[in-house]
């Protein structure tokens, strides 16, 4: 259950990676991502989507999501 969780959080955030314009919206959709994998993982919902957003935020400056 937990890796079909797992999986369909991959495939849901795939389409957003192409609309996303800027550091907001790429926090935004890491945060979700984040919690969601958190809490597939049972892991702490809060932590994930701190982690999340984070990465989403960062990615375009460490040159990942250009």
């Amino acid at each position: 259950m937990q890796l079909k969780q797992l999986a369909l959080a991959a495939l849901l955030s795939i389409p957003l990676a192409g609309c996303l314009d800027n550091d907001v919206q790429r926090a935004a959709a890491g945060a979700f991502v984040g919690a969601v994998t958190a809490k597939a993982t049972n892991g702490n919902v809060i932590t994930g989507a701190a982690i999340g957003a984070g990465a989403g935020a960062l990615c375009d400056d460490a040159g990942v999501c250009r």
